[in-house]
Formats: structure tokens, C-alpha cells, sequence
């Protein structure tokens, strides 16, 4: 299938377009259309299969055409800030024809890196890309309002379990919105995940894709993404 097809906003194709973007994999032929429906969906996808332009995609597109007040839209919770960089360098990417603004929360940093965060989140970023022990410091300081929020992705919800995040993660979204559209993307399907999208999703719809390992290609493949007027590659996985 072809990204064109999904009709979206004429400013993240040029974004697709300069990402050499043609055909959609597996998981994003599968996902896409739910998301840009509004369903909550709760997808089973190893890395390197796409999944991170299967949410980012459809979401960019939401914030974009169903544009409504100001303040946080989106929220998206990874393990590691290894991972908060990637999805944020994609995003980055995906939306530079676009006036989506964005910033990565994530622990490791210098007080310059947390007076950079606090600002970007008073000022309202659209998507906020977080690790769930910086994103709740920030959020205990009492300056981040989510009420707004319209959007939240559980990215490697398995990882964060076993890396022993789920009252962090409980935390945040207990200051969410409630009627929001939630996404779960987990690499293996055990049952601690199954309990937590239970607690947290809406009538979910199940994606399964089973692999054996993450196709070379897909890993293989590099995006260009143009920021700070100065191009940057990274792997799309």
C-alpha cells in the first residue's frame, strides 16, 4: 500500500516523500487506518518492522487536521532515553514541512537540558517524547498542563514493565485525560501487558505481526531527517 493513499495532510507527505517513503509495511498497513479512525489499539510488532512510523505517521496527521485549542497533544512513553532520541529524530523528520513542534524528555542530562525541557513544556509542545521517571519530575513540579492532551503511545510497554516503570507510567496517566486515543505497541504479548491495556485502553484493537526477527532491510535502510538546517541519518527502525 501506498502512502499517498492514506490521504494525509499535504505537508507530512513532502515529509514522507523526503524520507523516500513509498510502501507501507506490514504493521503499518495495519495500524494506520485504525489510528486515523480514533480506535485505541494495542499492536504486537518486534523492532525494526516500522512500527514507529505506523504511530507517528497517523498522529502527526490527527494534530494536524483536528487541530483544536492549544497545549500538549501527544504524549509518548519509552523505556530508554536511547529510544526517546530515535522516535524524536524521526518526528523531527517526518514533520519538517509541518508546523508540528516537539520535544524529547529524558533523564542524563545537565540543568541546561531540564531548564530546556521546562520551557518547551510550558510553552506546549504539540508531542512530547519522555521517559517516564523525567516526564513525572517534571510533571510533580506542577508547571506541564495536560489537559489538552489528546494522544498517548506506550512505545516497548514490555521493556518498561520488566525495566520496573509501571507506577511511573500509572502516575502519568492519572493526570491524563481520560477520553483520549491510547496506543500500546509491545514486542511480546505476556501477561503483565495484557493487565495494563486492560486498565488503560478503550475497546482496543488487537495487532498481531508475528516475526521470527526484524527483516535486514527495514533495519538497513537510513532516513534522512532535516533539522537545525543541517541533515541528519539515522536508522528508521
Amino acid at each position: 500500500m501506498k502512502f499517498t493513499e492514506f490521504n494525509f495532510d499535504s505537508g507530512l507527505l513532502e515529509g514522507i516523500e523526503a524520507a523516500n517513503y513509498i510502501k507501507t509495511t506490514p504493521i503499518q498497513e495495519l495500524v494506520i487506518p485504525h489510528i486515523l479512525n480514533g480506535k485505541d489499539v494495542m499492536a504486537f510488532a518486534q523492532t525494526g518492522t516500522g512500527k514507529t512510523a505506523a504511530f507517528l505517521l497517523p498522529l502527526i496527521n490527527n494534530v494536524l487536521t483536528k487541530k483544536a485549542g492549544t497545549g500538549i497533544k501527544c504524549m509518548i512513553i519509552v523505556p530508554t532515553r536511547e529510544l526517546a532520541v530515535q522516535i524524536s529524530q524521526h518526528l523531527e523528520g517526518l514533520s519538517y514541512f509541518t508546523p508540528i513542534s516537539s520535544i524529547a524528555v529524558y533523564g542524563g542530562g545537565d540543568g541546561n537540558d531540564f531548564i530546556q525541557e521546562k520551557n518547551a513544556l510550558i510553552k506546549n509542545a504539540e508531542f512530547v517524547v519522555c521517559t517516564p521517571g523525567k516526564m513525572m519530575a517534571h510533571i510533580k513540579m506542577g508547571y506541564v498542563n495536560l489537559d489538552g492532551l489528546q494522544y498517548l503511545v506506550l512505545d516497548e510497554a514490555d521493556r518498561m514493565l520488566d525495566m520496573g516503570f509501571y507506577n511511573d507510567i500509572m502516575f502519568i496517566i492519572g493526570k491524563l485525560p481520560q477520553k483520549r486515543q491510547t496506543l500500546l505497541f509491545s514486542a511480546t504479548m505476556a501477561p503483565k501487558i495484557k493487565t495494563l491495556a486492560h486498565k488503560i485502553l478503550h475497546q482496543p484493537i488487537e495487532v498481531s505481526l508475528s516475526l521470527s526477527k526484524p527483516p535486514e532491510k527495514l533495519c538497513s535502510r537510513h532516513l534522512w531527517f532535516m533539522t537545525s538546517k543541517k541533515y541528519r541519518s539515522s536508522f528508521i527502525c
